[in-house]
């Protein structure tokens, strides 16, 4: 057989070898016992980040997504994939002192790099095709929050209100804003205890807008604390709680942290949006790298606990599933996820290790500092992959962790195995499978430099960060440009059109050009679908003296400001046009406004015919395409189940024979001569064990020897004895049909059932005249 195998066919993750007798075999893991999240624990050396990175490799082969928390900046590593493995490829990710301390200049330095990973390859049963193949199934992006080095992620949205599935539950909304506050008050260095006047205020004003389903930006957040939107705080008046002066003291400060020209960097750039950064619009996974390496401690945990709190909310929208359709991975949770305090960062990962599994995400958590971690939160932790440990304290407090999690397992098993562990070897305890094994890793598909600086971050993403600016709506500068010299005092109005000021400076003189602000509501109702939605539109119209109508073609959208209700000194104005000043016509304009919304107005829904589903209220089209995905994904399985037991029986008919065959042969060969010998390579063995979750296969069949040099060799010492092996051959060719089989069947299964192949489709709902209420138009004064 060939040493090159597609495993992610049979949804398997190649992750390693073991040894059988005195050779190696495939360790391959379902992918689906990601659903029971995994550990991964091992001192600096012990091969922790290759495992790691293998995993991510595995899973963006399988078309699975990753949302990878990268503190240390070894993650980035998974950019570095060199199909061709050639010399070039590995020479501008050489440090010239990693040359000189080799002894060697950095060409041949690269080439020694290069030569490597080709022998590592294939003393691990890979091809270098699988580069190839990492490389092209996913979309990789770094995001360097805080930082223009990699793309740019925006906080903003951080705050928004979110969905009815966590409003609808109190214990997960109060801890949400519980770590939302946590996080932002250990940025500005404030006392972060929920009990503290400042944290009770900060989470009475998220979860004031939050029921109202309003959004907050920080700096509404600010204005809020200075002035909040109610007067008591429990029996208390807010005055006794909290004084409006230290309430001051606290807005300050964190105006202070976003006044800072570096803060722009943490609002400019991508949405933190998770469901589109799973998949792009083909289907192809994102793989998703948060970079963090260049940010201090708080911001750190600030950002964490952000991202971690959207995972959260983007879970709770999801439907459940029983397949595994996306990865969060953090490289180092020491400090994020500590046994004796609850830092902003623990609560949601407490939340999602309980309830990830039901959603179809898997967790991965990995750690060079195995004593300052809490076991107990990690109890819902399937997979232990434990590496080298640095101390004898380190060992006991692994094993303590892990019987106080997992039941049953044998201590004193654990500590031998560990106490004799070789660099990049693993001991595996995992609960979805049968006794506990040692394997060392294989060998990384991409190229393991070691954490990537800022440059080489820059250098990476240079042509995705060029894309995406090419792909931002430009602004456009061709608006007409306003002549201070035709300003007038304030213009008398003889309506009652209400009056809005937005400032945005702090100038000496202000000049306000004014806009038309049309509102609305929208009702959509399809009560065989259960959707009754109200959608609330605003929209602003430029005006000018010379207008006669308002052309509704000509609306700008715009978020709820704040605005002010009067004037500054010395504000400027200019002309309005004459209807804004009659009574008749802003009726008009407004029954004008209703009937554009009646015409125009729409709840765009998505179908696929074929699979039956439609998309649901306010379920836009990233996540409709992760709950198809999803569906998909689960016939899949229920596919291969009913492929598995069609073959079950052929595959332990072969593996019963093949046995058989070699308690004979080994009868024959101690009657023909003493001579040690290896016989017929099977990798085979332990991919078709793993796939019809027999893992101790390769085991059980201890008789089966898996050296390649071995696979060749036929004795001829006596003619039975070559019969018996020839009978081996047949049945090993034999096996090795029915593993391509497998294969080819899996593989049509998974193309019949691609997201590709099925048309989505999209539909309306569009409103009664009745369904269009609480119309108004205001006149809004913006500066220029």
């Amino acid at each position: 057989m060939s040493n090159s195998f597609n495993y992610e066919s049979l949804k398997l993750f190649y992750i390693g070898k073991q040894k059988d007798n005195n050779s190696y075999v495939p360790l391959v893991y379902q992918n689906k016992d990601l659903l029971t999240h995994a550990a991964i624990i091992g001192m600096t050396g012990s091969g922790k980040t290759g495992l790691g990175i293998t995993i991510l490799e595995e899973a963006a082969i399988d078309n699975i997504p990753s949302i990878i928390i990268d503190p240390k900046g070894d993650m980035t590593n998974l950019l570095l994939t060199f199909p061709n493995l050639q010399t070039s490829d590995f020479e501008p990710w050489i440090e010239e002192q990693e040359a000189i301390n080799s002894g060697k200049t950095i060409q041949e330095f690269a080439q020694s790099r290069a030569e490597l990973w080709k022998k590592g390859l294939e003393q691990d049963f890979q091809d270098i095709s699988r580069i190839e193949k990492l490389k092209n199934s996913a979309d990789y992006t770094i995001y360097t929050p805080g930082s223009d080095a990699g793309v740019q992620v925006s906080i903003l949205s951080s705050f928004k209100a979110p969905s009815k599935e966590v409003l609808e539950d109190n214990e997960l909304l109060v801890s949400l804003i519980n770590s939302t506050v946590s996080s932002i008050l250990a940025l500005i260095e404030e006392k972060a205890d929920s009990s503290s006047k400042e944290s009770i205020l900060l989470s009475s004003i998220f979860l004031n807008a939050f029921k109202e389903q309003k959004d907050l930006s920080l700096e509404e957040l600010i204005s809020l604390i200075v002035t909040p939107p109610f007067s008591k705080i429990g029996v208390f008046a807010l005055e006794t709680f909290f004084a409006q002066n230290d309430r001051l003291k606290l807005a300050l400060k964190l105006n202070g942290i976003i006044a800072n020209p570096a803060f722009s960097t943490w609002i400019e750039g991508e949405a933190l949006d998770i469901s589109k950064m799973l998949y792009d619009e083909n289907g192809k996974a994102k793989v998703s790298i948060f970079s963090i390496a260049h940010l201090n401690d708080a911001q750190r945990m600030f950002f964490v606990t952000i991202l971690l709190n959207q995972m959260v909310a983007w879970m709770r929208r999801q439907e459940g599933t029983t397949s595994l359709k996306a990865l969060l991975y953090m490289d180092e949770i020491f400090g994020y996820f500590p046994p004796s305090s609850n830092p902003p960062s623990k609560q949601p990962m407490l939340t999602l290790l309980k309830q990830a599994r039901s959603f179809g995400i898997g967790i991965v958590l990995s750690t060079q500092n195995p004593v300052d971690i809490d076991y107990k939160g990690l109890s819902n932790i399937g997979t232990w992959f434990i590496g080298r440990l640095q101390t004898k304290q380190d060992i006991d407090k692994v094993i303590d962790g892990l019987s106080g999690a997992n039941q049953g397992i044998n201590k004193a098993q654990i500590a031998s195995l560990l106490s004799n562990l070789e660099k990049r070897n693993f001991v595996l305890n995992n609960v979805n499978d049968d006794g506990i094994k040692v394997f060392e890793t294989r060998w990384a598909l991409s190229y393991l430099k070691g954490p990537i600086p800022k440059d080489g971050i820059k250098k990476l993403m240079s042509e995705k960060k060029s894309l995406n600016n090419k792909e931002k709506i430009s602004v456009n500068t061709s608006e007409t440009k306003i002549d201070i010299s035709k300003s007038i005092p304030k213009p008398i109005l003889i309506s009652n059109i209400g009056e809005l000021y937005l400032y945005s400076s702090q100038n000496s003189n202000y000049y306000m050009q004014p806009y038309l602000i049309c509102s609305g509501s929208v009702r959509f109702v399809n009560t065989s679908m259960q959707i009754d939605i109200e959608k609330n539109l605003k929209y602003k119209f430029y005006l000018d003296e010379k207008m006669e109508e308002v052309n509704f073609d000509e609306k700008e959208e715009f978020s709820d400001l704040k605005f002010e209700t009067k004037e500054k000194a010395n504000t400027n104005y200019y002309e309005l046009p004459k209807f804004i000043q009659n009574e008749r016509d802003l009726k008009q304009i407004e029954k004008d406004f209703s009937d554009y919304l009646y015409r125009n107005s729409k709840l765009t829904l998505y179908k696929i015919d074929s699979l039956k589903l439609s998309s649901k209220q306010e379920e836009n089209l990233e996540d409709f395409k992760i709950r198809v995905q999803d569906r998909l994904n689960e016939k899949i399985d229920l596919e291969i189940e009913k492929l598995k037991n069609k073959y079950e029986k052929e595959n332990s008919d072969f593996e019963t024979k093949i046995s058989k065959l070699y308690d004979k042969l080994d009868k024959e060969k101690r009657e023909a001569t003493a001579s040690t010998t290896d016989t017929i390579l099977d990798i085979g063995t332990s991919i078709l064990g793993a796939f019809f979750g027999k893992s101790n296969a390769a085991s059980s069949l201890g008789k089966i020897a898996s050296g390649a040099k071995g696979a060749n060799k036929i004795l001829k010492e006596r003619e039975d004895v070559k019969i018996v092996e020839n009978e081996i051959a047949v049945l090993q060719e034999q096996k090795a049909s029915l593993l391509n089989i497998l294969e080819t069947e899996v593989s049509k299964i998974k193309e019949e059932n691609s997201i590709s192949k099925f048309q989505i489709e999209e539909f309306y709902i569009n409103p009664k005249r009745t369904d269009i209420y609480n119309l108004k138009l205001e006149l809004l004064w913006q500066e220029q």
